[in-house]
């Protein structure tokens, strides 16, 4: 593993000094590697009828499939789409055994060096962080910007419109050219990113992949670093395509607000969402990921409530996923709530 220091000109103008890996293409398609990626991906699948059918000959498809990527004949199949509601509608679209096991062994090796390049506020999809992190920070953020809730904060809240739907392939590829050395990473990469198309050619990534996780945080790794390096914010989250920026003045918000929305279309192809886009006290509540926060408390939002009572209901009680649910709920100030969930897990079972 070699590291180099490079220079590199951010997209939006700013200079910076960046680690760039080497990485080696024949360590990521190894059948070492894949065997590995093998054992990481059939946890808690190994009862399902594609992986029981992958797994019943499965040396002699790890070495066709390393044979395949050695020869670069390797070609990425298609996908079975199907809906699912989270809480509301997404299209999810699942690769088979074979592409699925690749995007294992590639997120392994990639994982490490790209997360180390990610700002610490960016909390989505990422070890050691997650919604209840990013929840905690915000509420940190409120306290130190309103010194202490003594003075008024105002939060701007955005959300991308169609966010996996609306990742430009050609730029993330390119995104990843400045990352990478190896053409041949570059070259297996872009066989997984341009397995998918949304509403056209060229445009989308699918839910569902775990490569499309780490691609999604490299993408809008360069706006967060917009964000600290260009616009200098000092408090800003960002989990996957929701963001919040912090601040006692209201009009550094709408000014700051126009570049965002300059950066995100001529840089990225991206588009705020209008209906979600808003700037509002912290004082008067505001809901961020699942949560509407106060200064000197947090409640849970009534439609996470409603799909949380609405899934116990359904798998009538577990105890596993009744216990998941009331750590979710100690986050906050749910006590009424979290007996309640005891309750109805008790009328479940019955």
């Amino acid at each position: 593993m070699l590291f180099v220091v490079v220079v590199k000109s951010l997209r939006g103008g700013t200079i910076i000094c960046m680690i760039k890996f080497i990485h080696t293409y024949d360590v990521i398609i190894s059948v070492e590697n894949l065997l590995k990626a093998w054992k990481e991906f059939k946890r808690g699948k190994s009862k399902r009828k594609d992986v029981l059918e992958f797994e019943r000959n499965l040396m002699d498809n790890i070495f066709s499939l390393h044979k395949d990527l050695k020869n670069k004949t390797y070609k990425h199949g298609k996908y079975e789409a199907f809906n699912i509601s989270d809480p509301k509608p997404r299209n999810i679209h699942k690769a088979r055994v074979k592409d699925r096991l690749l995007h294992h062994a590639v997120y392994r090796k990639l994982y490490f060096f790209f997360d180390r390049k990610f700002i610490s506020d960016s909390y989505s999809c990422r070890k050691r962080k997650g919604t209840h992190r990013a929840i905690n920070r915000f509420r940190n953020f409120a306290r130190k910007e309103s010194k202490n809730h003594t003075k008024t904060v105002w939060v701007l809240k955005c959300d991308i419109r169609k966010f996996f739907a609306s990742i430009d392939h050609k730029i993330l590829i390119e995104i990843l050219e400045e990352n990478i050395e190896d053409k041949n990473i570059i070259w297996l990469l872009s066989q997984i990113i341009q397995s998918f198309s949304s509403t056209r050619v060229g445009i989308g990534l699918p839910l569902g992949n775990l490569t499309s996780q780490l691609l999604v945080n490299i993408y809008m790794n360069e706006f967060d670093q917009f964000m600290k390096h260009k616009i200098k914010s000092k408090y800003y989250i960002r989990y996957a395509d929701d963001f919040v920026v912090l601040s006692q003045n209201r009009e550094y918000l709408k000014n700051i607000l126009v570049k965002m929305k300059e950066f995100l279309q001529n840089e990225l192809k991206l588009n705020l969402h209008p209906q979600k886009v808003s700037i509002e006290t912290f004082s008067s509540g505001v809901d961020y990921l699942g949560w509407s926060h106060f200064p000197k408390h947090r409640v849970l939002k009534t439609i996470t409530k409603r799909r949380m009572f609405k899934r116990i209901i359904e798998i009538k009680g577990k105890e596993e996923a009744k216990q998941s649910y009331l750590g979710l709920l100690s986050h906050g100030d749910t006590y009424k709530l979290q007996k309640k969930i005891i309750e109805l897990g008790k009328r479940s079972e019955n």
